[in-house]
């Protein structure tokens, strides 16, 4: 493994073994109201006699954004042990301007401050389960590097419920201890809970250390052989969904296999794959160094054809463990989570891990090479058709991250989080072209073992980069002009997408008259997302099952015709709406001067209007280029000699 340079090290390691602050903070996070939408926690702080100003976090690592949730954060008391023994209500002000602070005044005497938190808790929750991204709860001192900061946690649930999380337990689960500071204002736990202690670390580690907890639980571990070692903690809402199909267990081995095999090194001292299986509690994509935050419905993984749809979940958030947590960039990357974050290099942080998630998902069976370039094809067209590229870079959705984390009504004029999917594409461009220029000798893989393996096998670190740094790695693997290369793909808005790594990698994007088999699945299997009427690449449109349009392309036929996202379509040409109806308006208008005709309805307003589109129906595959190498496919294909797919099954053909 290649080594750091001492100064490098001093640099840009950043590790709990040196807290600056002697006497930890002890949080005590109390899950047990959960299914009444409430969490509440218990905090002890080593205090000095005068001001103090605590804070809670603002920008979390991973979101991008400023999404702390102060605001659900209520009920806070303070109090203390004053010199006669007798515990006070300490005062407390809200900072005017940074409203994540609070401002107290600690007595003369007092060294340990009492705070009582309550939140609102409004996701990732159910009768069943609970899911715990610390800064719901967290309050320590401001202006302070975070990692300098000690902290002791420890969590209560309800009686029964199992926990998950990579922090390290200490001890047998205990009951909760007696709550301390004003009695009629702090939460008791209920009867029968217990709470689990875990050994010390640092805030910046525990925020990056999530807990899953719930009736319905189960922890398998992986590929034992591969060391440090892997698991996957499990909740759900119903018990039969916890228990994860062996076929399924035997795939993330093989991601954990793949995963640690292309990138040749390891930044946790043990990993946890987090999920949750809930119709209730939502959905989560959440990446942390030593573990990851999944949610999918409870049938997500339940066979599959469901599986096919989510496939990716887990490949992309364990590739972040490398590329965005041990590997980030330096002005995302910031001592404390009150200082903004600077997103310009999120097209490696996301784009490649987008690119990784969806290679590893193949490499480890859990989408098979076919379902990959289905998916493949999907994204690339829509990016294509994106009319927002015409005036906005990569790049340019990259710095404004923080602000475009939720889509729009014209998603794709704004174009949105678009560095993840442009920078899945120009990251297999690069694939291709070192595959190419260097006859098969290397590939993307070389890069990733010299840019996310600095320092070898580590624990849970932080290595910050820079661009010039990233070039100076490609040009390790292929001497190119890589300056070159990610300027005309990342700074400048280009009117068509990059599509010569799939043509490289022997495919080419094409357009047919029927979905492919992919988006066929996954229309029969979600069809309150994916069925409706998908005719982006045709009219320019896409609506939901209930004819309400999602999106309109901007200066495509439909927009053209003067349609808008949030119109709902009531008729097609004479019939009531549906996505059958608006496929057979395509076919009966291909090739002739007749107009799709609409009946719409907006607010309380009805309305006509007439499409003038006579190509039919279009829908995005990728096709083979004979002749050619099939890279795409050698990309796809296993590295671990560990990794056993499974063989094929006779006579099943994709759905027509």
């Amino acid at each position: 493994m290649q080594k750091l340079v001492p100064c490098l090290l001093a640099a840009t390691l950043f590790t709990s073994a040196a807290c600056a602050q002697k006497t930890p903070i002890r949080i005590t996070a109390d899950l047990t109201e959960a299914p009444r939408k409430l969490y509440h926690a218990e905090i002890d702080l080593p205090v000095k006699a005068g001001a103090i100003t605590l804070i809670t976090p603002q920008w979390i690592p991973g979101n991008h954004a400023p999404t702390g949730p102060a605001s659900q954060i209520v009920g806070v008391i303070f109090t203390a042990a004053g010199k006669d023994g007798q515990i006070k209500q300490l005062p407390w002000r809200r900072d005017d301007v940074n409203l994540y602070e609070f401002h107290l005044e600690i007595p003369a005497g007092v060294t340990s401050l009492h705070a009582h938190l309550d939140a609102i808790v409004d996701s990732r929750v159910s009768r069943q389960m609970a899911c715990l991204e610390w800064e719901r709860l967290m309050l320590y001192p401001a202006h302070i590097p975070v990692k300098d900061i000690a902290i002791e946690p420890s969590v209560t649930v309800p009686a029964g419920w199992g926990i998950g999380t990579a922090l390290t337990p200490v001890g047998a689960p205990t009951p909760p201890p007696p709550t301390t500071g004003i009695m009629e204002s702090a939460h008791t736990p209920l009867p029968g809970s217990t709470t689990t202690h875990y050994a010390p670390t640092d805030v910046e580690q525990l925020l990056d250390s999530p807990v899953i907890a719930g009736k319905y639980f189960h922890e398998f571990p992986l590929a034992p052989e591969v060391s440090p070692k892997h698991y996957i903690d499990v909740v759900s809402d119903k018990p039969e969904d916890s228990n994860l199909r062996p076929e399924l267990l035997a795939e993330i081995s093989n991601l954990v296999r793949e995963a640690t095999t292309a990138y040749a090194s390891s930044h946790y001292n043990a990993y946890h794959f987090l999920l949750t299986l809930s119709d209730v509690a939502g959905g989560e994509g959440l990446e942390h160094g030593q573990s990851s935050d999944n949610g999918i419905g409870e049938k997500g993984f339940s066979d599959e054809s469901h599986q096919a749809v989510e496939a990716d979940l887990l490949a992309h958030e364990f590739t972040h463990s490398w590329d965005g947590k041990y590997r980030r960039p330096v002005e995302l990357y910031q001592k404390d989570f009150a200082t903004p974050q600077q997103g310009q290099l999120l097209w490696v942080y996301e784009g490649m891990t987008q690119y990784m998630g969806n290679v590893l998902a193949a490499r480890s069976g859990l989408r098979n090479q076919e379902q990959y370039r289905d998916f493949l094809a999907m994204s690339a067209s829509s990016l294509d058709l994106e009319s927002g590229r015409n005036w906005r870079s990569t790049e340019d959705t990259s710095i404004a991250s923080s602000i475009d984390r939720h889509p729009t009504l014209w998603g794709n004029w704004e174009r949105g989080q678009a560095y993840y999917q442009e920078g899945e594409l120009m990251w297999l461009d690069a694939d291709t072209l070192i595959r190419e220029k260097t006859g098969g000798k290397k590939s993307l893989t070389d890069l990733q073992r010299i840019f996310l393996g600095k320092g070898g096998n580590t624990g849970p670190l932080i290595v910050t980069y820079d661009r010039k740094e990233l070039i100076a790695d490609l040009n390790q693997v292929l001497p190119y002009d890589w300056a070159t290369f990610l300027h005309e793909r990342i700074d400048l808005p280009t009117p068509h997408t990059d599509l010569a790594g799939i043509e490289r990698g022997g495919y080419k994007l094409v357009y047919t008259d029927k979905p492919n088999a992919s988006e066929r699945n996954a229309a029969r299997v979600y069809p309150q997302y994916f069925g409706g009427a998908d005719a982006w690449a045709s009219l320019g449109l896409r609506a939901g099952t209930s004819g309400t349009i999602s999106d309109v392309r901007y200066d495509g036929p439909a927009d053209k015709a003067m349609l808008s996202p949030g119109m709902k379509i009531i008729a097609v040409n004479g019939q009531a709406y549906s996505g059958d109806a608006v496929r057979q308006a395509l076919d009966d208008t291909k090739g002739n001067d007749k107009p799709i005709r609409l009946i719409l309805q907006q607010e309380s307003a009805i309305s006509t209007a007439e499409i003038s589109y006579h190509e039919g129906q279009k829908y995005p595959t990728l096709q083979r280029i004979d002749g050619t190498p099939a890279l795409m496919d050698e990309i796809t294909k296993p590295l671990s000699p560990a990794t056993v797919l499974p063989a094929p099954k006779a006579g099943k053909k994709s759905e027509e």
